[in-house]
């Protein structure tokens, strides 16, 4: 048995369960950076392999299911610990038991999976609530852009929601954790590498805009019914520095995180 090494993309994951069937059985799989090796067994440095890769996605899709198929994904894009090694353990039980498997809810294996399932679907959940777009750039078409720091690599799973409700808008959702970003246009969008330094100036109305939104806010709030620790489970303390109704009044051009003036 033997470690596998992967790129970190999910074909190369697929690639080394690939291996993990037509070659050395695997003992686990890790991803090549930050891997310590150890002495009770050897490792070897898997390149990715489209062609590899597909036929496992072809193959749990027929052998289990389609909707597995989008659960181990989701698992793969989590920050649990181990991730590839509950998703190995997932197929191979899959494999054997066929698409039952998601109905095995007792079993350790399915649980592990199910319950990072559940992490990164709270997620996307609470962010199309929780998303908040500033009007950047000047003219009469501006694009809207909001910063997020999801625990879970999740922006791709926003893209339908808010192309529904922006349907003929232009817009960002830059993850600044990972440096990537969710950019759309009249309902088009695509996952790229993408920096603040790279944003226009804001709009000339968006001060304006937040001063209202916090107005709305303040006014719609019951002072008497107020419920911190409800406030809190319904929208995590992580995701305030990212909303514009939580923030104190501040005026745009103080602002020292976001560019002034690229172009």
């Amino acid at each position: 048995m033997v470690d596998y090494l992967y790129d970190g993309t999910f074909e190369g994951l697929l690639t080394c369960i690939y291996h993990n069937y037509y070659g050395e059985r695997a003992s686990g799989i890790f991803p090549a950076s930050g891997y310590q090796s150890h002495m009770l067994g050897g490792y070897k440095e898997t390149q990715t392999d489209e062609k590899k890769a597909d036929r496992v996605y072809d193959a749990v899709a027929r052998r289990i299911s389609e909707y597995d198929l989008g659960r181990i994904y989701k698992v793969f894009v989590s920050a649990v610990p181990e991730k590839e090694n509950k998703i190995l353990n997932y197929l191979r039980l899959g494999f054997k038991k066929g698409s039952c498997i998601s109905l095995m809810h007792g079993d350790p294996v399915v649980f592990a999976v199910q319950s990072a399932e559940k992490k990164v679907n709270n997620e996307i959940h609470r962010l199309k609530g929780l998303v908040r777009f500033s009007a950047m750039g000047s003219g009469e078409y501006p694009v809207y852009y909001s910063s997020v720091e999801p625990d879970n690599d999740v922006i791709q799973f926003l893209a339908s929601h808010f192309c529904d409700r922006f349907k003929n808008q232009a817009f960002i959702i830059h993850d600044k954790k990972r440096n990537k970003a969710l950019i759309a246009s009249g309902g088009s969008w695509y996952i790229s590498s993408f920096f603040s330094r790279e944003l226009p100036p804001f709009s000339e109305d968006e001060q304006k805009f937040r001063d209202l939104w916090k107005k709305y806010f303040d006014s719609i709030a019951i002072k008497e019914r107020t419920n911190a620790r409800c406030q809190k489970n319904f929208m995590p303390v992580r995701y305030w520095k990212h909303l514009t109704e939580m923030q104190p009044r501040t005026d745009l051009d103080d602002r020292e995180d976001l560019p002034q003036g690229m172009f």
